[in-house]
């Protein structure tokens, strides 16, 4: 990646990362044979959800605290074209805040590891009364909490 999207500060533990591997599929290309640029969000979400049970930080972990995490910011670069039937690699890293929000960025690369695309995602905490949180929810504050010691 170019730059990181998130500053880190000093203290905060390292980002928490996972990764999965897919192939794009013929419905996910356009007229061009490229697949479609809508798409990239759907493969971010592919390695969101699979940290999401690596970490027990799923959005039904989430729910069943009393929590929403709707996203609030997406952002894309898009630095070279996937295709039909390309197998690519999808990195995601979740990174620390002491917000009540989650930071996540995304790293997409082709077969030849070139990265074709990275981005970053940002939700925000909201309670089932669609409140937005000011500070982080126990369920978050304690998640963060373990990460932060090293018990992740």
């Amino acid at each position: 990646m170019r730059k990181p999207y998130f500053k880190t500060a000093p203290n905060d533990p390292p980002p928490l990362t996972g990764t999965v591997k897919r192939e794009i599929r013929f419905q996910e290309v356009d007229m061009l044979t490229i697949a479609w640029h809508g798409h990239y969000t759907s493969y971010f979400e592919d390695v969101r959800v699979a940290m999401g049970h690596r970490y027990n930080i799923g959005y039904m972990d989430f729910y069943n605290n009393g929590i929403l995490a709707p996203v609030k910011t997406v952002h894309v670069d898009f630095i070279r074209p996937l295709r039909f039937q390309d197998e690519i690699s999808i990195e995601g890293r979740l990174h620390y805040s002491d917000a009540a929000r989650l930071n996540s960025e995304y790293i997409i690369r082709n077969a030849e590891n070139r990265v074709a695309a990275t981005g970053y995602v940002i939700q925000m905490m909201l309670n089932t009364d669609y409140e937005l949180f000011l500070t982080q929810p126990p369920f978050l504050r304690e998640f963060c909490d373990r990460w932060k010691a090293g018990m992740l």
